[in-house]
């Protein structure tokens, strides 16, 4: 049978699973009486842990939310995961948590066993973060905000900069918040345009609520990061083109991932693509990477840009042969 103080932690720690934890299933775990487990909960409570009990015969104990958030029984996975994670939340977009993730990590580093401050250590010490191009931040205090407009079902107004500068200023019923990398994006219904838009909330300049309700609606298309996705992809697809690809589908799908609009099968050894890109120039230079021959079908553009690009590689390959000058 264990001992006291390390049955009220192993109860402590049955009972933050979320579920229901019936009296006997309780008992039969630790090796006690029913009697011993209901003694057992009185001491938690009154050490300040807030367990509930629901009576009947689906009913039993939980953990449930106090004014004071207890300490927390981690297992090795668990305590490794949330290292980790703070670690990663104090370089990410989310400006003003920074501070917060490193103190909380230092909290967790104090009371981790050696065995798992080892196994963080070599994490934190044989990892190598290679920089990339600078990505937008957002303000945590207006992701919080947007978030409770999205929870509360009220109007929001802030002010906006579109892909192109111009500041404009919007009332919106907000829906989901959807992250993307980096990115985050606000779903939600622009009151004036009667239509669903995304924003950026980088982009989002002094959100605030209105104090007006509205009644949920459902996902446009029943999924909002699908929508966004959409969206965002239409906004950066200024020009599109078609082409008719000398590989299977399978092997241009694979190696263009999300850059294609479409791929169709035309045969084993064929497709038809639809890309999209900001301009033509940047289409023909990206084309360059696709490992396979391609007939341009609708797009003179891109026609025009590709015959450039050839004959400036062409320039620059006889320039590099031997007797050139």
């Amino acid at each position: 049978m264990l001992e006291t103080s390390a049955r009220l932690l192993r109860l402590l720690s049955l009972l933050q699973t979320p579920r229901e934890w019936p009296g006997p299933e309780l008992a039969d775990r630790l090796g006690v009486s029913t009697r011993t487990i209901r003694n057992d909960i009185e001491r938690l409570r009154s050490l300040g842990y807030p367990v509930d009990a629901t009576r009947g015969a689906i009913g039993g104990y939980r953990l449930g939310a106090g004014a004071a958030m207890p300490p927390l029984l981690l297992d090795d996975d668990e305590a490794v995961a949330i290292a980790v994670s703070l670690r990663t939340a104090a370089g990410g977009a989310v400006a003003g948590i920074e501070e917060t993730a490193l103190r909380a990590l230092t909290k967790l580093q104090q009371v981790l066993p050696s065995r798992l401050s080892r196994r963080v250590d070599a994490l934190q010490t044989y990892t190598v973060s290679v920089a990339g191009p600078p990505g937008p931040t957002v303000d945590g205090a207006n992701l919080a905000l947007l978030a409770a407009g999205c929870r509360d079902r009220e109007r929001l107004r802030f002010g906006y900069l579109d892909h192109s500068g111009a500041a404009t200023s919007r009332a919106v019923e907000p829906h989901r918040l959807v992250n993307w990398g980096r990115r985050w994006y606000l779903l939600g219904w622009d009151v004036d345009r009667s239509d669903w838009r995304t924003f950026r909330v980088d982009r989002i300049e002094a959100p605030r609520a209105v104090g007006v309700r509205f009644a949920e609606r459902e996902s446009p298309g029943g999924d909002a990061a699908a929508f966004v996705r959409q969206r965002s992809r239409a906004a950066q697809s200024k020009f599109v083109a078609r082409l008719l690809v000398q590989a299977p589908a399978a092997v241009i799908t694979e190696k263009i991932g999300s850059a294609a609009v479409s791929v169709e099968v035309l045969d084993d050894d064929r497709c038809l693509v639809s890309l999209g890109s900001t301009s033509a120039e940047v289409m023909a230079a990206w084309l360059g990477f696709l490992g396979a021959d391609f007939e341009v079908i609708d797009s003179p553009e891109l026609a025009t840009e590709l015959r450039a690009l050839a004959k400036r590689y062409t320039r620059a390959s006889a320039a590099g042969e031997p007797g050139s000058t």
